[in-house]
């Protein structure tokens, strides 16, 4: 199936790029999301039509997903946790824990936002956890895990 992308999405391409995509990912994701059309020939001289205003959207969200990383510099969330005396959790710090924890912190964030390659906390201590706010704009953040009582 080939789409036109709307806005830039990650591994993809960018915002005009005529991609093939599988046929589900295009149907049950992209569309839906408002990320791409089909790539008829209708949609594309529609598409061509509003490029500016597509672009405008675009350089709109590239600019808020800044200002929020420029909140996020330095920014470190701390999270209490149940843990035996090794330092071990009894459970893990997720995404979702991340998330909560910054946004208790006046500092917006979907769970989504949060990127953690190497899988959920497991241990008491510092670590560095990356947001992504936008396909170009990502964050490194600090997060404290700490023993509850």
């Amino acid at each position: 199936m080939e789409v036109i992308l709307l806005e830039k999405v990650k591994n993809l391409g960018a915002l005009g790029d005529k991609v093939r995509v599988k046929p589900g990912y295009g149907r049950n994701y992209l569309v839906p999301q408002g990320k791409a059309v089909a790539a008829t020939k209708a949609n594309l001289e529609s598409f061509e039509a509003k490029r500016a205003e597509y672009q405008a959207k675009a350089d709109k969200l590239l600019a808020d997903a800044q200002a929020r990383a420029a909140k996020f510099e330095n920014a470190e969330a701390t999270i209490t946790a149940n843990a035996s005396p090794e330092g071990k959790l009894f459970g893990s710090v997720g995404p979702r824990d991340i998330a909560e924890a910054f946004t208790a912190l006046a500092l917006a964030l979907e769970k989504s936002e949060v990127i953690m390659p190497e899988g959920a906390i497991h241990n008491l201590g510092d670590f560095e956890v990356e947001v992504s706010l936008h396909a170009d704009v990502r964050v490194p953040v600090k997060v404290r895990v700490t023993a509850g009582d």
